[in-house]
């Protein structure tokens, strides 16, 4: 649900600015009056708001002030006339997302409410950990593997310290999401929290998106714009991918959290900004900083708390629950009644190396229910580059080149480069864990619960781990409880 709040006295006005918007937003409402505004957002909380200057009980600028009370992280655009920009600017540097100059180009007007929304969005949105799936309105960070567990205590840790964190991940891993629940557990929770991908931003215009510019610091310089230092302050600002900025762009962002002052590009006045910086990067920062690449300086700043986020292929107990919260996501996104992946498709994924971390997932699964005819996803569902991982996958049992109760890692290593594997790694991995459950199974007489304790996991984990190494589950009894429990029957298929 996203719900769009215009206000302006004008009917034309509020007509065209709703059938502009219509398509971004589930809901939209009007108002005429400061009032009616002020009510409006008292008692149906919009998640964006597009506010002219001149109304006829009072100012459109008085009328944010009472809403920045009600909301302080609610995104308020204001609409003004030339006569008005400096106002308008300053209600920005108070907060107001940003202001919009009439006539309001289409293209300008749509895209400055994606954002809104956007922002919106990540100011309020939860994010919660783990069985978050059982709700539509948080985003998850799932995961029981002891790595995701240490990201988790690590963000308990650092969130109440208003200090600089460094999130440290491959592509796709969810450095946004832990960079949101870092802001939602801070002190910092009830001011805005701004993203920026710096990867995003021309390196030309990456300067004045940070700092602001002034009316005419460059070609194309219209106005006066405030940057994200300056519309943060009080708040948390996120840079992702920090890695790839200018070395030029690095000297003034030192600069801010050293003093925490700047200047607008184009100005000399000396701002002052007090926002906490969570910065994230797919690169290694100290293979940069080696390299000449990434100021040393700026390194060490950032370096107060590093988060580092794993790889999905160093967490592939976490799949099986990373698949079921994606077919329920889209179950409810495409209207479909997918069920469940099946157990061989299940294997399948967790052979995959998964290069795009969860974001790849993601999509796969997407593609999966899209092509799916039936209500159980199989192989032919997924995408080809999946398909091809399963092709290659692990050597079954007949070819382990092993005897079914030790591992022979040189012999097994000597086969897989003859074969031409690229994952060694992986596969041994994979042969040693398949032992090695097998084993304490065998030792628990089949009981999971038992196993799981031995091995040092959780039950659920011990369940997934069966399922991704293939061995077969049946009902079974189990000599010491008496009691009806699933184990497993067999070696692993």
């Amino acid at each position: 649900m996203s719900l769009l709040l215009i206000v302006d006295d004008e009917p034309n006005i509020r007509y065209s600015l709703e059938a502009s918007l219509r398509s971004q937003f589930t809901e939209i409402i009007t108002a005429d009056s400061v009032a009616g505004a002020i009510e409006a957002v008292r008692t149906r909380r919009p998640d964006v708001v597009l506010l002219d200057v001149h109304l006829p009980d009072g100012s459109g600028l008085d009328a944010f002030h009472d809403m920045r009370r009600l909301d302080p992280r609610l995104p308020v655009v204001i609409i003004t006339a030339f006569s008005t920009t400096q106002t308008a600017i300053e209600a920005t540097k108070q907060g107001a997302f940003d202001y919009l100059v009439k006539p309001v180009e289409l293209r300008v007007l749509t895209d400055t409410a994606r954002r809104a929304l956007d922002l919106s969005r990540l100011n309020k949105v939860a994010v919660s950990f783990d069985q978050a799936w059982l709700s539509a309105d948080v985003d998850p960070l799932i995961g029981r593997s002891p790595a995701m567990q240490t990201v988790y205590k690590a963000i308990g840790r650092v969130a109440p310290q208003d200090v600089t964190v460094l999130i440290q991940g491959e592509s796709g891993t969810g450095k946004e999401l832990v960079a949101r629940a870092i802001y939602q557990h801070s002190r910092r929770n009830h001011l805005p929290f701004l993203a920026m991908n710096v990867a995003a931003i021309p390196d030309a215009l990456l300067e004045s998106e940070m700092f602001g510019h002034e009316r005419g610091a460059f070609t194309g310089a219209e106005r006066t714009r405030i940057g994200k230092f300056e519309q943060a302050d009080g708040g948390t600002l996120f840079l992702d991918e920090i890695g790839d900025m200018s070395t030029a762009t690095q000297a003034k962002l030192l600069r801010v959290l050293q003093e925490r002052t700047f200047e607008r590009v184009g100005g000399n006045e000396t701002l002052t900004s007090d926002v906490r910086l969570i910065a994230a990067t797919n690169k290694e920062l100290e293979e940069s900083v080696e390299k000449g690449a990434f100021r040393r300086d700026l390194f060490y700043r950032l370096n107060v708390f590093i988060i580092r986020l794993p790889a999905l292929r160093e967490r592939l107990d976490d799949l099986p629950l990373l698949v079921d919260y994606f077919i329920r996501t889209f179950n409810r996104e495409l209207g479909r009644t997918i069920h469940r992946v099946d157990s061989e498709t299940l294997r399948m994924l967790q052979r995959h190396d998964w290069p795009g971390n969860v974001r790849e997932l993601q999509s796969a699964v997407k593609s999966a229910i899209v092509h799916a005819s039936g209500e159980v996803l199989t192989m032919d569902c997924f995408p080809e580059s999946c398909r091809s991982s399963a092709d290659a996958g692990l050597p079954d049992d007949g070819a382990a080149g092993a005897p079914e109760s030790s591992l022979d890692v040189a012999a097994l290593v000597d086969r897989l480069y003859e074969e031409g594997h690229q994952d060694i790694y992986r596969y041994v991995h994979a042969e040693a864990d398949r032992l090695l459950v097998d084993a304490v199974l065998r030792k628990t007489q089949g009981n999971q619960l038992l196993a799981a304790e031995l091995l040092g996991i959780s039950r659920t984990t011990l369940r997934a781990k069966l399922r991704s190494l293939g061995f077969s589950i049946e009902k079974h009894l189990t000599p010491d409880s008496g009691h009806d429990e699933k184990s497993v029957a067999g070696d692993a298929g």
